[in-house]
């Protein structure tokens, strides 16, 4: 289940929640019992090896997806 960040615009404390996708956006307690928070964006951390440069796809250049529309 996904972890999604909130804080309290009366305290000022920030939480995490676990809850459903579809509950993300709603209305969230903070731990000291007040109501007004604000949902916090999330930054994704992604892990991995990087391609390299003789496999990774050439994006082509221009306007219109690789060619010049003009």
């Amino acid at each position: 289940m996904p972890r999604y960040e909130y804080r309290c615009r009366t305290c000022g404390d920030t939480f995490e929640l676990s809850r459903p996708m579809a509950d993300s956006s709603a209305p969230a307690d903070c731990p000291s019992g007040h109501d007004d928070t604000v949902k916090l964006l999330s930054t994704v951390a992604v892990g991995g090896t990087a391609a390299s440069p003789a496999s990774a796809p050439q994006a082509g250049g221009g306007c219109c997806g690789g060619g010049c529309c003009g």
